[in-house]
């Protein structure tokens, strides 16, 4: 993982960390905070699929929740939206000290 650098959106992995019990509402979906970022980019879908090389529906299809994006679509739109991923959760005290 990256480290943390001013001026980057972040995202939560909720997807990859699930959510622990008894510890309130459920975040919201990786999908849905990229999806977010995307229509706040400022950029318009047409130049996102030309500049990662992607089919406009394919993009289509994600941005509906009707379809799922490679990694290497992923993390090229992450890189031109200047996206991080973040754990979701909080560190807490180590074990065992």
């Amino acid at each position: 993982m990256r480290a943390p650098v001013a001026g980057h959106q972040y995202l939560i992995d909720d997807e990859v960390l699930g959510t622990i019990p008894g510890m309130g509402n459920r975040r919201e979906k990786l999908s849905d905070q990229v999806r977010r970022a995307v229509d706040a980019s400022g950029l318009s879908r047409y130049r996102i699929c030309k500049t990662l090389g992607l089919a406009e529906a394919t993009m289509s299809r994600f941005m509906n929740g009707q379809g799922g994006l490679s990694m290497a679509h992923l993390d090229a739109l992450a890189d031109l939206l200047d996206l991080n991923i973040t754990p979701g959760r909080k560190p807490g005290p180590k074990k065992g000290k």
